[in-house]
């Protein structure tokens, strides 16, 4: 099973990241379910913005650490995949 770093654009611009087995239902969940973050339940609706395969959970946690801890501009960076040496640093070579 793959697991995956995803990013979201919320509708106020700000984006979200966590970590998943399924994106699709992923983002269903945080557009119209309880079981969303809290953060983008107040931010709806979401909208996919990136995303990044992982063969086991424990390299998605690390990875979604590490673009946790970037800032905004290395974050859009990435999504675009415009920053390779960031995102190899990170793991994020794989795109989903």
């Amino acid at each position: 099973m793959s697991w995956f770093l995803y990013v979201v654009r919320c509708d106020d611009d700000t984006l979200y990241a966590g970590i998943t087995t399924d994106i699709d239902r992923r983002i269903a969940e945080h557009n119209g379910s309880p079981k969303g973050a809290r953060y983008t339940r107040a931010r709806r609706p979401v909208q996919l913005a990136g995303a990044w395969r992982f063969d086991d959970r424990s390299s998605a946690s690390k990875a979604e650490y590490g673009f946790k801890r970037v800032g905004r501009d290395d974050k859009l960076r990435l999504i675009a995949g415009e920053a390779l040496e960031l995102a190899a640093s990170l793991d994020l070579v794989r795109p989903a």
